[in-house]
């Protein structure tokens, strides 16, 4: 397995990873469960994210992407820090449960999205 392959598969499960994390904290987040404040879980999802942030930056120079070239790649970091923002309005500046609901369902959109493009390579995949 090469380099570039195995990079791909380690960036691809952490993205799996963290939308699963952020999916749990969404799902404490609407039962009002006191776990959502729980150490592992404040901490577990920044060192996911940042491994995964890490490993798709080396892919995109490893495979020479420029996002002012690549347009899916560009929609991609857009779409990424608009599901930042939404998913901090739903787990924690959201000042009201039907804010952060609203938020939290909008995050999900957003990142099924990146998926999509992740997988197609197209900004519009559906």
């Amino acid at each position: 397995m090469s380099t570039y392959t195995l990079i791909k598969h380690a960036h691809m499960g952490c993205a799996y990873l963290s939308i699963l994390l952020f999916t749990v904290r969404g799902g404490l987040m609407l039962a009002d469960s006191p776990l959502l404040r729980a150490k592992p879980l404040r901490i577990l999802p920044h060192v996911v994210d940042t491994l995964l942030l890490t490993l798709g930056i080396t892919l995109a120079v490893q495979a020479h992407f420029l996002p002012t070239q690549q347009d899916w790649l560009m929609a991609k970091i857009v779409l990424l820090l608009v599901y930042i923002g939404l998913g901090t309005v739903a787990l924690k500046r959201g000042r009201t449960k039907a804010i952060r609901t609203t938020a939290f369902a909008a995050a999900l959109a957003t990142v099924l999205w990146i998926v999509l493009i992740a997988k197609t390579k197209m900004i519009w995949p559906l």
